[in-house]
């Protein structure tokens, strides 16, 4: 008796999905080749993930955020392997803070970065400000020539960004999501690659939330549920190995 099929959605074109990678996710599988797709490392910056980072210093739990770390190192070298263009995303302003918006902008009212400088003036000039160590990257997360790195003044990674044409002029539309935090900028970003017809995946343990763990599951389930699909780190990895293993088995 024949097992009913998988379901399975994505964009690859002038390819079936018999030919394509499957990419085994909740609610379906995706169907996914390595030159449609691109793989989104978020705001990994000592800001989100290092203590005496941001995060940290605003009262959020930063704790848990090495096997992210570690999760996410693996994540970028399977897809260089399988030549998926990696991208990371690096959120902060400039050092006088004009990008956060100022007074008028729900942005300078909102962020917990400038409220915890309000609160702290001594703080001032070192949270998200370019070219400081809170702004860097992580140093287990250093971009590799051919990587692209994105800076961003705001939660999405499209908001006055290069990177709506960045994937357009590269045939990209498949999103695979890696970073923090889950509930704000890879949520956003997320959110508003789906308005602009991208299919969104995130690698559930190759990100980390802003706040309580059960805002990681909330975040998740309305991923899934209502703008895109969640994988693992395990399931993108083997999956891009298999696939390689099989071109070269044909090539």
């Amino acid at each position: 008796m024949n097992s009913p099929s998988i379901p399975v959605v994505g964009y690859a074109p002038n390819h079936s999905h018999d030919s394509s990678m499957i990419l085994p996710a909740r609610p379906e599988a995706l169907a996914m080749n390595a030159n449609d797709s691109a793989l989104l490392v978020v705001d990994m910056q000592n800001a989100y993930s290092t203590k005496g980072g941001y995060l940290d210093l605003a009262g959020f739990d930063i704790t848990s955020t090495a096997p992210v770390i570690e999760s996410i190192v693996r994540a970028i070298k399977a897809a260089r392997a399988a030549g998926i263009q990696v991208i990371f995303f690096q959120n902060g302003w400039d050092p006088e803070y004009a990008e956060a918006g100022g007074p008028g902008s729900p942005n300078w009212h909102k962020s917990n970065a400038m409220k915890t400088m309000r609160k702290h003036p001594a703080l001032m000039g070192t949270l998200l400000a370019k070219g400081t160590w809170d702004y860097d990257l992580v140093d287990e997360l250093s971009p590799l020539p051919g990587d692209l790195v994105v800076p961003k003044p705001r939660y999405s990674g499209f908001f006055n960004t290069a990177l709506d044409s960045l994937l357009r002029s590269r045939g990209i539309r498949n999103l695979v999501f890696t970073g923090i935090a889950t509930n704000v900028c890879v949520e956003s970003t997320l959110r508003d690659g789906f308005f602009l017809e991208y299919f969104g995946v995130v690698l559930a343990d190759a990100t980390h939330q802003a706040g309580p763990e059960f805002v990681q599951r909330a975040s998740l389930y309305n991923i899934e549920t209502f703008f895109g699909w969640v994988s693992t780190v395990d399931d993108f990895c083997t999956t891009l190995a298999t696939s390689t293993q099989i071109q070269g088995a044909t090539a």
